[in-house]
């Protein structure tokens, strides 16, 4: 039985691409970057649009005019005269069949150097022409499966040229090709499968998916089965530095795994795909460095360690466990442990001044939250956020140091947790409000930053005058469309200011957790109902407006995805559905 097709979506927000595959289809080519046509885009070695992807007219050889529509299993350029077809037949390789309609595929760069750019020829030992692109490292081969070959331009040409090929259809009014993304050589391509037989597999392969991810949607959660495809096509097999298969943050120019992104996706997927959703939540532990942190993010091939990102693990891995369809291994539960006690050894002691109790950030990067109004007077700062998800990252290792049998590790981690709490609340508690406080100078100031209001998120270890403060505090942080990251009547609220105004889903998702176990289950469920709405209105996209709820910067963010997963399928478990 055919699955359905699944949603439509526009591929000017969200990239056309597959489970496992580094490649998408998009016309996304650059940050914030738009082009006329479709184009192959290649995440190896970065972003980079290789082949540009071209209906064309059967009369005059021209442009044909032509709308796009997509679904999880079939991409289409649909003319007056005729139709294109694209599926994805494996991860590395797609299938492409046209009536009536012509069709070319050409390098997307027209100058070649010694060092950038895409060479073009024809390769007689597969019958197929290839592409070799510079910037990926990759070859990208094209094969004639039926009707014939118009155009052929640039073969073996140097400098700049126009390079690539175009197809007509035959005596039977139809043509079809494969590409495919490869390393260096492999036979040339067969295959036994029918274009038809292609695109069932693909709605099948993602119908899988998203009745294990959400078999609990409904017409009450209507962007559940588009927000499952935003982490299914996003999802890369493991290759050069992504050693394990791994859910970028985005198949747009956000292409990466941060380490404090990717617990999201693992929340999200870890009762119905629980071995990719350990694989999320290790990944960027799978490059702990000797000091026990853990690297800003991680892709195809580069590590970046300039910066790192927040210890919300331990709060991460709790909520995992718990969501996990079976109990961990104690093997795996030591491993965890292991890394999870190198993350906070390095947070007490590399991120700790002499004889000081709570730890600093040394940006606003480190925080997650770049450019919150939090860091304004300064960077290397102490704040409340950070001290409290270390408390709950300690927590979770006595717990864990517990189930283990390691009475003296639940002593230890324990009395450090209840320390730093007390330091949190005697420190940078004033009685209404958490202040920032220079690491350098001591000097201490509040800011109208929703990232202050964060230790929120120790929920039932709060005193109850301080969760009743900080829940007051962050009902003014609404709007229509959910958390405002600065206070919309702040003199410094941006609207596309990235985390000085706009809403953003970590935040959402921590916020309301925390609220809940506080015992504010009426600001959790408004929380999570706006937010929601918002994603059910105006998509998936790294941030929103706050005001208008207009999606912003990447419009295809996973994190966004999965936390509406999260909040969806909690509010459905509460509704009794």
């Amino acid at each position: 039985m055919t699955a359905a097709p699944g949603p439509a979506f526009s591929v000017h927000d969200i990239p056309f691409s597959t489970f496992g595959s580094w490649f998408d289809i998009s016309p996304v080519v650059a940050e914030k970057t738009y082009a006329e046509d479709l184009h192959l885009v290649s995440h190896q070695n970065g972003m980079h649009a290789v082949l540009r992807l071209v209906p064309l007219d059967p009369a005059t050889g021209g442009r044909a005019a032509t709308r796009v529509e997509a679904t999880p299993g079939l991409l289409s350029w649909i003319s007056d005269g005729g139709r294109v077809e694209l599926a994805y037949e494996s991860p590395d390789t797609v299938r492409l069949r046209g009536n009536k309609s012509g069709f070319g595929v050409f390098a997307a760069a027209r100058t070649l150097t010694p060092f950038s750019g895409t060479y073009f020829f024809h390769d007689a030992a597969a019958g197929a022409h290839v592409f070799t692109s510079y910037e990926t490292g990759r070859r990208y081969r094209v094969t004639l499966l039926s009707g014939t070959i118009v155009e052929e331009a640039g073969d073996q040409a140097l400098g700049s040229a126009d390079r690539g090929l175009a197809v007509a259809a035959d005596a039977v009014g139809a043509w079809e090709i494969a590409i495919e993304e490869l390393d260096t050589a492999r036979p040339p391509y067969r295959s036994a499968a029918t274009f038809d037989d292609i695109v069932e597999f693909a709605r099948d392969g993602f119908a899988e998916f998203v009745d294990a991810v959400a078999p609990w949607r409904s017409s009450a959660t209507p962007a559940a089965e588009l927000a499952a495809y935003v982490l299914w096509s996003a999802t890369v097999r493991p290759t050069g530095l992504v050693t394990r298969p791994g859910v970028l943050m985005s198949k747009h120019w956000m292409d990466k795994v941060w380490s404090w992104d990717h617990c999201f996706n693992a929340l999200a997927l870890a009762p119905g795909a629980p071995e990719l959703a350990l694989d999320q939540f290790h990944l960027p532990f799978d490059h702990q460095d000797d000091s026990g942190a853990l690297p800003d993010s991680v892709t195809h091939s580069e590590v970046l360690r300039n910066f790192v990102k927040p210890p919300i693990h331990g709060w991460a891995f709790g909520h995992l466990r718990r969501r996990l369809p079976t109990p961990l291994t104690g093997a795996q539960l030591m491993e965890t442990y292991d890394r999870l006690a190198r993350w906070t050894d390095f947070w007490l002691t590399a991120r700790r001044a002499p004889g000081a109790e709570l730890p600093y950030y040394q940006h606003g990067n480190d925080s997650g939250w770049d450019n919150a109004t939090t860091f304004d007077p300064e960077r290397m700062v102490v704040t409340a956020d950070l001290a409290a998800f270390l408390v709950l990252q300690l927590r979770e290792l006595a717990s864990l140091a517990e189930e283990l049998d390691r009475p003296h590790e639940v002593s230890r981690w324990t009395r450090v947790a209840e320390e730093i709490q007390t330091a949190l609340l005697d420190q940078l508690w004033t009685g209404d409000r958490f202040v920032t406080r220079s690491a350098g100078t001591g000097d201490t100031w509040s800011s109208d930053s929703l990232l202050d209001l964060m230790p929120i998120v120790l929920g039932e270890h709060l005193p109850a005058p301080v969760s009743s403060t900080l829940a007051d505090r962050i009902k003014a942080h609404l709007t229509p469309y959910g958390l405002a990251t600065e206070l919309t009547t702040s003199p410094h609220y941006l609207a596309d200011g990235y985390w000085r105004g706009p809403i953003w889903a970590p935040a959402t998702v921590l916020v309301e957790d925390g609220l809940r176990r506080a015992g504010h289950q009426r600001l959790a469920d408004d929380i999570s109902a706006r937010f929601r709405a918002l994603c059910e209105t105006h998509g998936f996209a790294e941030n929103f407006d706050a005001l208008t709820g207009t999606g912003l910067r990447d419009r295809a963010y996973t994190w966004t995805a999965s936390s509406y997963l999260l909040l969806a399928e909690a509010h459905t478990h509460r509704d009794g559905h």
